[in-house]
């Protein structure tokens, strides 16, 4: 009883001295602004009630961050996802089933009545149709300030809305220390990095998935001129032409578990690719796919890739 009439009093100070009402003063303290992107993808200051108890996760990355915090039981909604570590959202009965990160199932969306819905790129053409249902926190990768970059200010800003930014921070601290280690063990080392998909092998540049590995990671990216998400489809005369040192290969089929698509381990094993300094040397470095593809931009993720690097270079 002392506790709660303790309470009410400091609330009725309080209210003296800011001259707003207790009610209004509770009412304050239920939203919180953060740094994200609006529906034209333009970083901006997005208000959103703090400390949500229902929140809709409808990309992998940002589902990894919310995981890696704490806050998964909050998660009332997520889409079909074969990231493994991620899995017991989509198996879960109490979460909905939001159909996938490029088309959301609206209906089951507004089943769920999240307080706060999460989005990455894959979803920001229907941003303003979200938004209708709750609002939108909109957080991406930037490449052109680096993926670790990304993954600490996606977490910071999601540990804001949750009051969980010391978590964030001791999970995302590390990272630095390791990134300038790879640097430093990869200078002066070539690379090329490559998506399979449909028995195909396209080079991506730096500035989409993969690029920790010629902006971050310090490998000479050689096969830069790229201008789509998905890479340039390329040939196999192009890797003995460029000769890397190091060749990264993320699978996508395997990622998203298209049926009767060929392996990538079985599409590069040719007589071109035997040609190359990557192949002789043992350095054709097989990414975990459906963390590169699917989750990039996630704290575990973060972790993941970068033991993928250090396996291939330290």
């Amino acid at each position: 009883m002392f506790k709660k009439l303790f309470s009410i009093a400091c609330c009725g100070l309080l209210a003296i001295a800011t001259g707003c009402t207790a009610d209004q003063i509770k009412d304050s303290k239920s939203e919180v602004v953060i740094k994200a992107l609006n529906k034209d993808g333009e970083a901006a200051e997005i208000t959103v009630p703090s400390n949500p108890e229902k929140i809709a996760v409808l990309d992998m990355a940002l589902l990894d961050i919310v995981d890696s915090l704490g806050v998964g039981d909050r998660v009332v909604a997520v889409p079909k996802t074969s990231v493994d570590y991620l899995k017991k959202y989509g198996e879960d009965e109490k979460v909905k089933n939001a159909g996938t990160v490029k088309e959301v199932d609206m209906e089951a969306l507004m089943e769920a009545q999240p307080d706060v819905i999460f989005i990455g790129g894959r979803l920001s053409s229907q941003y303003e149709a979200l938004e209708k249902i709750a609002p939108v926190v909109y957080l991406s990768n930037d490449y052109k300030n680096g993926i670790v970059t990304s993954v600490k200010n996606n977490a910071a800003a999601i540990a804001s809305i949750f009051g969980k930014e010391s978590e964030a921070k001791k999970l995302t601290d590390a990272f630095d220390a390791r990134i300038a280690k790879i640097a430093e063990a990869s200078k002066g080392k070539t690379a090329i990095v490559g998506l399979v998909t449909s028995s195909s092998f396209n080079t991506l540049g730096n500035d989409s998935r993969g690029s920790i590995i010629g902006m971050e990671a310090g490998f000479e990216n050689i096969a830069t001129d790229v201008d789509s998400t998905h890479g340039n489809e390329s040939s196999f005369e192009l890797l003995v032409k460029k000769d890397p040192d190091y060749i990264f290969v993320i699978d996508r089929d395997s990622a998203i578990n298209k049926e009767g698509a060929q392996l990538a381990k079985d599409v590069m094993d040719n007589e071109l690719v035997q040609k190359t300094k990557a192949y002789k040397n043992n350095h054709i470095v097989y990414l975990t796919s459906t963390v590169w593809y699917l989750a990039e931009g996630g704290i575990t993720a973060m972790d993941t890739m970068l033991k993928d690097i250090e396996q291939a270079i330290l």
